[in-house]
């Protein structure tokens, strides 16, 4: 039976909200029908605007809350309202980790039907501001002046900006001096609509435990005007900066970086480290945001992993070994595969840079080479999975139940594909124990999670 939409464009309407969306905005309901409004939080009751009506869900906006929630706190970035980069700092950091918890919670019971499975409460971080060590700044031109900053939510707008309370200052020292240097020898932004202009990002790396700092410059083709002085200006005002790279993406496309690299000054890679590992980082490796938060993840995935040092384990999507690694300090030896072949290239680096030899690295996708290597009777004792968004892949969660591992442990970035693997593994053999969320992301509505699983019997 069709029900008819109960709302209509500029009705005004008094609400409850119950829960965020994934974009942290709010979620109210009339007769069951959602709406979404932007800045809600959950408990908060409101006066609202309905500003676009759809067949499933409709989208408003506030215009008076009489009840506010216990957690509502006001943001402190002058940006936040324009800016698409955070979501949630609006709500207060304690009420960040109980949502996220909740979240996780919901989706395992959801999507999973798992409702006895125990999720702690959220690891969060003491400091929760100025932690990420990358930063990827579009720069473009407005009204014939260059403009650097983040993208408006849902658009390519860029909102210019001087600092990101989320970024190391040392990524905001550097794009704040880049936009200097290339106003100063007119260095034109890119402009996206006529695909002109010559610089198209900064993306800075900065080495949190080494002090390291890498500037790497995207430009639409190999010119860069006064490309020497440029280099010797950022070398004079950063003592730090390790590394100045170019960058060369002369494609239309929304991708950061092309195919092409070139570096303009000193090494090709920055240091860093996790715990007691340390990783080389060059312009595209993949290598976590937020180095704090990384190390209490990888700990949980270690103890979790139950190590006694006996034991042979699998890494499945292993990246440049960052997990591997981490393992191979407590396992007999570890395998890992990944599909990207310059990942398996730095993760072969790093564990030379670490003197770790209990660890092979093999270029493919985890479903093809797992079996190869259970053919050559290699058989995991524990088998770690870190899949992107998308999750597993059906034929390596097979894999996974065929090479019979006494425990899995799972790290995920996304609740609703953990949920659904999960429920997976549990109808053949297996028993979801535990789910420890992690904060890596404070004030945007991202949740990392670590889980273990057992095989029953």
């Amino acid at each position: 039976m069709k029900t008819s939409v109960p709302v209509q464009k500029n009705d005004k309407l008094e609400v409850i909200f119950e829960d965020l969306t994934h974009d942290g905005a709010g979620v109210a309901k009339i007769n069951g029908f959602p709406i979404f409004v932007p800045r809600a939080l959950p408990g908060e009751e409101s006066t609202i605007k309905i500003t676009k009506v759809k067949k499933n869900y409709a989208f408003g906006r506030l215009i008076e809350t009489t009840k506010e929630s216990e957690h509502r706190v006001e943001p402190p970035c002058p940006i936040f309202k324009e800016c698409g980069g955070c979501q949630l700092q609006h709500l207060s950091y304690d009420g960040q980790l109980k949502h996220k918890q909740k979240h996780v919670m919901d989706v395992l019971s959801r999507i999973g039907g798992m409702n006895d499975v125990h999720v702690h409460p959220t690891l969060g971080m003491e400091e929760p501001w100025r932690y990420r060590n990358k930063a990827q700044v579009p720069f473009g031109e407005e009204e014939g002046g260059l403009v650097a900053g983040f993208y408006a939510e849902r658009s390519h707008k860029i909102i210019d900006m001087d600092r990101c309370m989320i970024q190391q200052e040392e990524n905001d020292e550097v794009v704040m001096l880049v936009k200097d240097i290339a106003k100063k020898y007119g260095v034109r932004g890119y402009d996206e609509e006529k695909h002109k202009g010559t610089l198209r990002h900064v993306v800075t790396r900065y080495g949190k435990n080494t002090g390291e700092l890498m500037v790497v410059l995207v430009t639409k083709g190999k010119e860069l005007p006064n490309k020497k002085n440029i280099v010797q200006d950022i070398r004079d005002s950063l003592p730090k900066v390790k590394s100045i790279v170019q960058n060369i993406n002369p494609k239309r496309t929304n991708v950061i970086f092309g195919d092409k690299t070139e570096v303009l000054w000193g090494e090709e890679v920055i240091y860093d480290t996790i715990g007691d590992i340390k990783f080389a980082i060059s312009a595209r490796s993949f290598y976590q945001v937020n180095p704090t938060q990384t190390e209490v993840l990888y700990n949980k995935t270690l103890e979790f992993a139950g190590l006694s040092g006996n034991e042979t384990v699998i890494d499945a999507y292993c990246g440049i070994g960052t997990i591997s690694l981490f393992l191979a300090q407590r396992a007999k030896h570890v395998y890992g595969v990944e599909i990207v072949p310059e990942a398996i290239s730095d993760a072969k680096k790093n564990a030379q840079l670490n003197g770790i030899e209990n660890v092979d690295f093999a270029v493919g996708e985890a479903e093809k080479v797992m079996p190869w290597w259970y053919a050559q009777g290699i058989r995991a004792d524990v088998i770690v999975v870190d899949p992107p968004r998308k999750g597993c892949d059906e034929e390596l969660l097979e894999t996974i139940v065929k090479m019979k591992p006494a425990r899995v442990v799972y790290v995920s970035c996304n609740p609703a594909t953990l949920a659904r693997d999960l429920k997976y593994l549990e109808g053949r053999g297996y028993k979801t124990k535990e789910v420890q969320p992690v904060d890596m992301f404070p004030h945007t509505m991202h949740v990392e999670t670590v889980t273990v699983i057992y095989r029953e019997g």
